[in-house]
This record gives structure tokens, sequence and C-alpha cells, in this order.
């Protein structure tokens, strides 16, 4: 007959179970390793509130008092009812005392601490067992290998009977790294300039989600965003050219933008490349998909206002939600917390296509970071599950100095490059728009007059007669240079 592998130890910490690759295995031992402040009795405490009704459970405190903790627990809306507590803080031991005496460590009796578990639970440990911090206890014995002896006896005895145990150190001091060998698993919280993070260092019997995590603490507790591995993730989709709506840009694109590819739209500010975007996304909609706008750098109601002047019904489409436009604070999310965001719009929501913008606005989320490597991640996930990716870039020329997909050193993400670019003829400052690139198809090779109108966005017939547009020093050659109409696309 087969078995069935126990069902996990869960902690409500939302996104660690899927890091866990379901929860911590039960009747093992694991140590929650940190420097101060980087959410150790917090993940504790998660562990603990999530015990199923009925569940005995034991909180065993060695720094800080139990009236404490359980105040910082209701401060983040967690109800610490049915958990015993053995409070061995200083607080408690000198608790009634009148004077304090200055020992050495040893020359203190140090708490056996099975022996209180034993008084607290007689019928045997209970399911789950939360220390904190367990490095304190060092400071009770008189050298390392007594600790040692002491921490495998008692982590021996709670596994040996079926509970499942957490225990804190902190980072760096003696006892951690004496600890890092006496459990079945390590979970190592950091904190940095770039935030707070959570990595597995070891898991017995289990698989986990290598590398670092992003951690958020805030009033609800803590939640964990996994990092993106974008091999893990795909779905099958049909390789298809993904209109404009627009004909003449359409013939210039080769029948328009491939399904599942990342294209850049790059040109200076003001030039039009949200509202090429936004053109895409209309077509789209008009098919029965659904779009997603991230905006780094402008409100929705700058994009709504934009969009209308222009022809485009942009609250009409997210009131049908074809579309929806999330504002995105930079310096509030990381990479993998954006990465998570857009993954709830592609998993849950069902959107085949993604805007950023800007990469520019995207960058600064990356706080010091290599870009390319977040931006790589997150282009190549949006791939693999056939969502089609507009990144727009954002070049510092308004006209003149050689003409560049991005400063960033991501163009070779793109499967195609959409430039938009000023330029002067006959004295005015035009607009125009070309296609440098495209992986899954042929297209124009040429120059197309591009305006933005109250009828939407105009594209004129191929620029002829010119060169030097591509180092920004557009000039006439052997003829005048021809061009249709952008007004009517003639």
């Amino acid at each position: 007959m087969k078995s069935h592998p126990s069902p996990r130890i869960t902690t409500d910490i939302p996104g660690l179970e899927k890091i866990l690759h379901g929860g911590f295995v039960p009747g093992r031992s694991y140590l929650v390793s940190g420097g101060p402040g980087t959410g150790k009795t917090t993940l504790g405490l998660h562990f603990l509130s999530a015990k199923p009704e009925g569940e005995r459970a034991l909180l065993v405190s060695l720094g800080e008092a139990d009236r404490n903790i359980r105040n910082d627990a209701a401060s983040i809306g967690m109800a610490l009812e049915g958990v015993v507590t053995i409070d061995l803080s200083p607080t408690a031991q000198t608790r009634g005392q009148s004077t304090y005496t200055l020992l050495e460590p040893w020359e203190a009796e140090p708490p056996d601490i099975r022996s209180r578990i034993e008084e607290a639970f007689p019928e045997g440990p209970p399911a789950r067992v939360f220390i904190d911090a367990l490095s304190q206890f060092r400071h009770l014995v008189p050298d390392t290998f007594q600790f040692r002896k002491q921490v495998m006896a008692l982590l021996e005895y709670l596994t040996h009977a079926g509970s499942t145990l957490l225990f804190t150190s902190e980072r760096g001091s003696q006892a951690d790294e004496d600890l890092q060998y006496l459990g079945d698993g390590i979970l190592q919280l950091d904190r940095t300039e770039s935030g707070r993070s959570l990595s597995v260092v070891k898991f017995r019997g289990s698989g986990f989600a290598e590398g670092r995590h992003t951690v958020r603490l805030s009033g609800q507790g803590m939640s964990v965003f996994e990092r993106l591995v974008p091999g893990e993730h795909g779905q099958p989709f049909v390789a298809e050219s993904i209109p404009s709506g627009v004909a003449e840009l359409d013939t210039l694109s080769g029948g328009g933008i491939g399904r599942g590819t990342v294209t850049i739209i790059s040109g200076p500010t003001g030039v039009g490349k949200t509202s090429l975007g936004v053109q895409f996304m209309r077509e789209a909609a008009s098919r029965g998909e659904r779009s997603v706008i991230f905006s780094f750098e402008e409100s929705l109601a700058t994009i709504r206002h934009r969009c209308e002047h222009v022809g485009i019904p942009l609250a009409e489409m997210m009131r049908d939600d074809s579309l929806a436009v999330e504002s995105v604070e930079p310096l509030r999310y990381t990479p993998d917390e954006f990465a998570w965001r857009v993954r709830r719009e592609v998993e849950e929501r069902g959107a085949t296509m993604v805007m950023i913008d800007s990469l520019s606005g995207y960058r600064q989320s990356v706080r010091g970071e290599d870009v390319v490597t977040h931006a790589h991640a997150l282009c190549r996930y949006l791939a693999n599950m056939g969502v089609t990716v507009l990144l727009i870039n954002e070049v510092g020329s308004i006209a003149g100095g050689e003409m560049r997909v991005s400063e960033l050193g991501i163009s070779y993400l793109a499967d195609a490059v959409l430039i938009l670019r000023y330029i002067e003829l006959d004295g005015e400052m035009r607009k125009t728009i070309g296609m440098l690139k495209k992986r899954t198809g042929d297209f124009e090779k040429t120059l197309r007059e591009f305006d933005i109108t109250a009828d939407g966005l105009k594209v004129g017939k191929p620029l002829t007669g010119l060169r030097g547009i591509l180092r920004g020093d557009p000039e006439m050659g052997s003829g005048r240079a021809s061009r249709g109409s952008a007004d009517n696309g003639e």
C-alpha cells in the first residue's frame, strides 16, 4: 500500500509556503538566522498563530518578555490564544529580586528548558515549538561543547516526540555558527539598503526555491516575494503577428509585432511612445484580449487625458476590463514585488499584453542592483507565458547624436525595436517612426512620418531621399525628400 507524505506545517506567511514547496516538514527543526530587525520573531509568531484550532503550541522566550511578545503579536493582528509561553527572558529571571549580582555567565544556573516543557506539557511536547532566541542560551553555559551538547539533546527530545521546532539566533554570533550545523534547515534573513530578504540555505527532506527572496514587514506582519525564475513558468500559445490597427504602421512593421515577444519603443520625451503602445492595446481590446500598463512615471489621470485627447477611449477600455493601468511608485517596490504584481495580472487575470512605462522608472525600483538581470527575468517569464511585452524607453537627446535603442544595455532582450525620432526638415520639427529590428519576420527598412492627432495616430508614406538619419543629422540626398501626408496616410 502506497504511503502518503504527511501534510506540511504552514505559517500563513504570504509567499513563504511556495518557497518551501508547501511548508515545513513535520517533526524537523529549523534555524531562523538574522541580525536585529530582520523579522526573526515575526516569522516565529506567524508559525505559532497559524496552528489549527485545537492544536497545541509553545513559545520559549530567552530574549524578550512574554508580555512584550504578545503585545507585538497583537499589534500586527496575530492571536496567540492557546499558545503556552515559557518566559526565560532576563526580565523574568530578575523579576521579584531587589538587587542584582554581577556573575560570570557560568556561575548562574542555566535554565533547564526540557524540564520546563515537561512541566507545562506532562503528556508530551506540543506540535509546534518556537524558541526565541536560542543563541542567548550560549551565554549561560561555560563552553561551546556544553552548548552544543545541551542544544542537540533538546532538539532530539522535541523532534523525536513529533514536534516541529523553529529557533532563532543572532547572525554573526559564535552561537549562530554552532547552531548552523544542528538543525534540519536554515532560513537566513538579511537587511540591506536595498531592503529585506530571505534565503533558504538548507532544507532537508524537501526541495525549495533557491536564491534571495524579498521580505516585506508591515502592519499585517511578514510577506515574502519569491525570486522570479523564468524557466519554471510557461504555457502554450500561438506565435502570430499582432497588428496595431493602423494600416501604414502594420505595413512598416511587416504585419505587426509577434505574440510572446518583447518590443522596445524608444524615443525622446513627448514623441508619442506611450500613445503608440496604447494603440496596440486598443487593437488587442477589439479582439477581446486584456492588457495592463505599469506606469512608473505618470498618473492614471495624465495617461487617460493624453489617450482620450488622441481618440483612444481609455476610460471605456478600463470599464470593459480590457485594460488596467497600474501606477507604480518605484522606490516602494523591489523587483521581486513588482514581478509579483505582473504575475498576478498574467496568471490570475489573464493579461496577454503588458507595457512597462518606462524603463528608467523600472530602473529606480532595482535600487542599485543589476537592472539587466531583473529585466531579463521578467521579460523571459512574460514571453514564456505568451504575453506580448512593450518596453517604453526614453532617450536623452531630442534630436541629433547617434541613434540609440537604450542606454541601459538591455536592447538584446528585444525581439523588435520601434524607433520614434524628431527630425528637422524644411525648417520644421517632425516626428518619424521606423523599425530597427524584428526577429520574427521581415519589415520595412524606411522611416515614415508619424503624427498624433485628435483622430488618432497617423503614419505617412516612407520618407525617401534622406541620408544621415541614423546619426541624427538628416540631409537631402541627390533629390528632395518625398513624403506622404501623415494627416491622411496618403
